[in-house]
C-alpha cells in the first residue's frame, strides 16, 4: 500500500463500524487524514471499496507473517489448520469484518470479493509450498476457499470464550476434506473403481496450473498426511 493509502485505511477503521465500506466513510477518512477527496481518489479510485480491498490484503500479510517458521514442523492439515486461523485472527473487528461481508455480497462487488478469498487461499498454499501443477492447483485453493469463508462466518455470530467454537467449527471443516481426500485416494487406487474415472481423468491430467516458479514438494492431495 502506498503511504497516503494507508493513511486512509487507518482512519476509514474508526467510521466503518457505523457507516460501513461507503462513501460516508471514504469522505470522513479523507477529512480526518486532512486530503481533499480528489486527491485521495488517486489512490483510491473505487473510493471505499479500494480501501476494503486494503484491509483484506492486510490481513493476508498478517498471516503470513504468523506463519513464517511456524509451521515447518507441522503436518499438513496442522499446517492448513494454522494458517486459517492465523488469518482469521489478523481480522480481529468483527463489524468491520461483518461490514465486508455486507459490501462484498453486492452483484456489483461480488467478483471482486471472490478473488480475494482465492488470493487468501493462494496466499497460503504458495506459503506451504504447494507444488501441484494439475488440477489440484485449482481445486485445492477452491476448496479451502470455502474452509476460510465457511470459517469467517461462524466467526462473526461466535461469542463463546476465545472464539473456541470457531476453532472447533474449523477442525471440524479440515476433518471433512481430509476424509474426502482419503476417499478420492482410495477409490483412485482400487483397479475396478479407477476405471470408472479414467475418462475424467484424462480430461482432468490435461489442466495446468498457472505458470510459475517451481515451489516445495507437498502431496497432489490433502490426504498426504493427517
Amino acid at each position: 500500500m502506498s503511504d497516503l493509502k494507508s493513511k486512509l485505511l487507518e482512519a476509514a477503521l474508526g467510521h466503518v463500524a457505523f457507516d460501513g465500506w461507503s462513501e460516508a466513510s471514504f469522505a470522513a477518512a479523507c477529512r480526518d487524514v486532512g486530503v481533499d477527496v480528489a486527491v485521495a481518489r488517486g489512490v483510491c479510485p473505487h473510493g471505499a471499496l479500494d480501501l476494503a480491498v486494503a484491509y483484506h490484503k492486510r490481513g493476508d500479510a498478517l498471516m503470513l507473517a504468523a506463519m513464517q517458521g511456524a509451521t515447518d514442523e507441522m503436518k499438513v492439515r496442522e499446517r492448513v489448520t494454522f494458517a486459517v486461523r492465523a488469518r482469521v485472527e489478523a481480522i480481529d473487528d468483527k463489524e468491520v469484518v461483518r461490514r465486508g461481508t455486507t459490501l462484498f455480497a453486492l452483484p456489483q462487488n461480488a467478483g471482486e470479493g471472490a478473488r480475494l478469498i482465492w488470493g487468501t487461499a493462494d496466499a497460503i498454499w504458495d506459503a506451504l509450498g504447494d507444488s501441484s501443477e494439475d488440477v489440484n492447483w485449482y481445486t485445492k485453493r477452491m476448496i479451502l476457499g470455502g474452509v476460510y469463508s465457511a470459517t469467517v462466518l461462524f466467526w462473526l455470530g461466535d461469542d463463546s470464550p476465545d472464539n473456541s467454537a470457531t476453532w472447533a467449527f474449523l477442525d471440524r471443516r479440515i476433518g471433512d476434506v481430509m476424509q474426502f481426500e482419503k476417499v478420492k485416494a482410495q477409490v483412485r487406487a482400487n483397479p475396478v473403481l479407477k476405471g470408472l474415472f479414467a475418462g475424467p481423468d484424462w480430461l482432468l491430467s490435461r489442466v495446468k496450473a498457472p505458470s510459475r516458479v517451481p515451489r516445495g514438494d507437498l502431496p497432489g492431495h490433502w490426504g498426504g498426511e493427517s
